[in-house]
């Protein structure tokens, strides 16, 4: 995909996520790989409603801005995604509501947020790891994600939101709202006791589609 249409894919995508309400405000922020190893990456303080395809932060493989407005904050925690997961073309991070409810609750295991309640989420999310609260920016938020070692595409910031990675931007932003979709299940669901998919029907979904599981105890193998 050319430069120009990864530009206008990240501000159409951003522009649908923010329209249906996934992420308020100024918040969130998404990036995409380049061919040259470099990033596209949306802007600090830009609303992800109104993104401005020219104004996009471009970033050289060192992460140095080359061009385009300053970038967000949350570069250290893109970039440890992109180190661990190498199959990683685009990572999306959003503050949505339900998502932001399941991080901050006591009882969620942080090997497997949350339960394999349907097949998608196991088909586009695999597991979701929580890890600990780190403030917007900090770059010990990079540490954590890099002590997962690869194993997720889908991790819940602690009191502050989901971030997914994908390999292509697309397929990053289908599963963060799989992910959100779930969360919100979660919470309907709580404490009525629900079905969730057996060890078999996990095992069955993993051997068709070839799912690769980060920590199969946690989905019951």
């Amino acid at each position: 995909m050319t430069d120009t249409k990864l530009r206008e894919e990240i501000c159409r995508l951003g522009r649908s996520l923010f329209d249906r309400g996934l992420t308020p405000g100024s918040s969130g922020n998404i990036s995409v790989r380049c061919d040259d190893g470099g990033w596209l990456v949306s802007p600090t303080n830009a609303s992800l409603g109104s993104l401005d395809p020219a104004r996009l932060s471009r970033l050289d493989s060192n992460g140095r801005l080359m061009s385009g407005d300053a970038p967000t904050k949350e570069v250290p925690l893109h970039t440890a995604l992109y180190e661990t997961r190498s199959a990683a073309r685009a990572v999306v991070h959003l503050h949505s509501t339900h998502s932001v409810a399941v991080s901050m609750l006591p009882e969620i295991d942080p090997r497997a947020a949350l339960p394999p309640m349907t097949p998608y989420y196991l088909m586009k999310c695999g597991a979701t790891a929580l890890v600990p609260y780190y403030r917007p920016g900090d770059p010990a938020v990079a540490d954590a994600i890099k002590g997962l070692a690869g194993k997720y595409s889908s991790v819940l910031l602690a009191n502050h939101g989901p971030v997914v990675s994908g390999d292509t931007l697309e397929a990053a932003v289908h599963a963060i709202e799989e992910l959100e979709e779930t969360a919100k299940l979660y919470l309907l669901l709580r404490g009525l006791n629900p079905r969730h998919l057996t060890p078999a029907q996990v095992k069955d979904l993993v051997a068709t589609f070839g799912l690769v599981l980060p920590d199969h105890d946690a989905h019951g193998h």
